[in-house]
C-alpha cells in the first residue's frame, strides 16, 4: 500500500503541524514571561524577535532556491529538525542553571535560518499536493493550526510552568516537533513538473537565488501587492512587537491578563480560519486582501485605545478573525498565479519584499516605546496633555499609542491598494499558472 497523497495527506502533516505549533507557542510564551521578569525591557523581547526573523529574511532566497533544486518533502523536514534543536539547546543552558538572554537570541537566529526554509518549502508544497481549488481551504487550515496552537498555548503553558516549571514547556516542545518530523516521513508529496519559467529560471545558485526578485519584478502587479505588504508589514510589526510588554505595563505585569488576550486573539483566528476553510474566500481575492488590511487595522486602534481587558480581548479577537482570511487569499493568489517548480525562488523573493521592515521593526519599536512614548506619556509630560483622553496615561499608554498611529496609517495603506489598478485588478491582469501550461503545450 502506497504512501498517502492529496488532501488525506495534507490532513496529516497539518495534524503534525499542530501539535508542533502547539509546543513551540507554549515556549514562545513561557519565554516572553522569563525575560520580562529578567529585564523589565521591551527592548529585550523586541530583540529576541529581531532574531528570530531577520535571518528568515537573510537566507531566503538561497533557501527558495535550494527547496526548488531539492526534495521539498526532506527540506519540510530539516526544517523542522533544526528547529527542535534549537529548543534542545535552550532545554540543556535552562537545566544547568546557565541560561541568559544572549543565549534565547542565538537560539532564535538558528531557529530563524531553518525557518528560511520551512515557509517555501511547506507553501509550494501544496501547489503539488492539491488542485487549485483546494488551495485557499488548506491556507486556511494552516492558519487554523496556528490559531489553535495560539488558543492553547498560554493556557496549557500556565499549567504546566505550575506543575512542572520552563524546563517541562520545553520538553513538551521537544516531543511535539518530533511527532511533525514523524508525520512527514509516513506521506508523499509529489515534486513540480518542469515549467518554461523553471527552464528559464535554471542556473548558478546565485542566478536561482535572485530569480525570484526579477519574477515578481516583471510583472507590476505582484510588485504592487508585495510593496502593499511591505508597508503593513511595517505598522503592524511597529505595533505588535510591544503588544506583550504593553499589556503587561498596564496591568501590572499581570500574566493571567496577557494570557486571556492572547488566548482569545488565537480563538479569533480559529474562527477565521474555520471561515476561510468552509467559505474558501472571496471569489475575487484581492478583496479579501485589501478589505482584510482596513479591517485590521480597525483592531490594531481598538487594541490601542482600550484600557480595560475587554476592550483588549475584542481588539486581539477581531484582528485575529481578519488575518486567516487576508493571509489565505493572498497565498491562493500567488499559488495560482506563479509556475509550481518555482514557487521555492518567487516565495522567498516575496517573503523578503513584502517583510524586509519587520525586523527593522522590531529593533527600533522596543527602543520608541522605552525612551520617547512611554516617558511622553506619563501624567504632565509631553504628550499626554493631547493624547491622555485618548489612551490614558501612565505605564503602558505611549506604546497604546503606538497602536493607535500604526492602525490610522494602516488603514491608509489598505485605502492605497484599492486606488491603483495594478495591484485592485491583479487576477484579470496575471493569468493562472494552469493556462500559462496549458498555452504553452499546445
Amino acid at each position: 500500500m502506497g504512501k498517502p497523497t492529496g488532501m488525506r495527506a495534507f490532513m496529516i502533516v497539518w495534524a503534525g503541524q499542530v501539535a508542533s505549533l502547539l509546543g513551540s507557542a507554549m515556549t514562545q510564551f513561557a519565554l516572553t514571561i522569563w525575560a520580562y521578569e529578567l529585564t523589565g525591557s521591551a527592548t529585550a523581547l523586541a530583540l529576541v524577535a529581531f532574531f528570530g526573523f531577520a535571518p528568515m529574511l537573510m537566507f531566503g532566497p538561497v533557501a527558495g532556491a535550494l527547496v526548488d533544486r531539492w526534495n521539498r518533502k526532506l527540506v519540510m523536514m530539516l526544517s523542522d529538525l533544526g528547529a527542535g534543536a534549537s529548543t534542545i539547546a535552550i532545554f540543556l543552558l535552562y537545566l544547568s542553571g546557565s541560561l541568559q538572554i544572549w543565549h534565547v537570541c542565538l537560539a532564535a537566529v538558528v531557529s530563524g535560518v531553518f525557518g528560511a526554509f520551512q515557509w517555501p518549502a511547506y507553501s509550494a508544497a501544496i501547489s503539488t499536493m492539491l488542485p487549485k481549488e483546494q488551495y485557499a481551504r488548506a491556507n486556511g487550515l494552516l492558519g487554523l493550526a496556528d490559531s489553535v496552537s495560539g488558543v492553547l498555548a498560554p493556557i496549557f503553558a500556565l499549567g504546566v510552568l505550575g506543575v512542572l516549571g520552563f524546563q517541562g514547556v520545553l520538553l513538551i516542545d521537544i516531543i511535539t516537533f518530533v511527532l511533525a518530523v514523524g508525520a512527514l516521513l509516513v506521506i508523499h508529496v509529489p515534486q513540480p513538473e518542469r515549467t518554461e519559467a523553471g527552464t528559464e529560471g535554471k542556473g548558478s545558485l546565485l542566478k536561482e537565488s535572485i530569480y525570484g526578485f526579477h519574477y515578481i519584478g516583471r510583472r507590476p502587479s505582484l510588485l504592487g501587492l508585495q510593496i502593499t505588504f511591505l508597508f503593513i508589514n511595517l505598522t503592524i510589526s511597529l505595533a505588535f512587537t510591544i503588544l506583550a510588554p504593553m499589556l503587561l505595563a498596564r496591568t501590572g505585569t499581570n500574566e493571567g491578563t496577557l494570557a486571556t488576550v492572547q488566548s482569545f486573539g488565537a480563538l479569533g483566528g480559529v474562527v477565521g480560519g474555520l471561515i476561510l476553510s468552509a467559505w474558501g474566500g472571496p471569489r475575487r481575492r484581492i478583496y479579501g486582501v485589501l478589505l482584510g488590511i482596513v479591517g485590521l487595522s480597525v483592531m490594531q486602534i481598538v487594541l490601542g485605545m482600550g484600557q480595560q481587558q475587554v476592550f483588549w480581548i475584542i481588539g486581539m479577537f477581531g484582528f485575529s478573525v481578519v488575518i486567516p482570511i487576508l493571509n489565505g487569499s493572498s497565498q491562493a493568489l500567488w499559488q495560482s498565479k506563479v509556475a509550481p517548480d518555482v514557487q521555492g525562488r518567487v516565495f522567498a523573493a516575496r517573503r523578503m519584499m513584502g517583510q524586509f521592515t519587520k525586523p527593522v521593526a522590531m529593533l527600533v519599536a522596543g527602543p520608541m516605546a522605552d525612551y520617547f512614548f512611554e516617558p511622553a506619556m506619563q501624567r504632565g509630560r509631553l504628550l499626554a496633555p493631547f493624547f491622555g483622553s485618548l489612551v490614558g496615561t501612565g505605564p503602558g499608554a505611549g506604546m497604546a499609542l503606538m497602536f493607535v498611529i500604526f492602525g490610522i496609517c494602516g488603514i491608509w495603506v489598505g485605502i492605497a491598494g484599492f486606488a491603483v489598478p495594478a495591484v485592485r485588478e491583479v487576477e484579470d491582469l496575471l493569468p493562472d499558472h494552469t493556462k500559462e501550461k496549458a498555452q504553452a503545450t499546445a
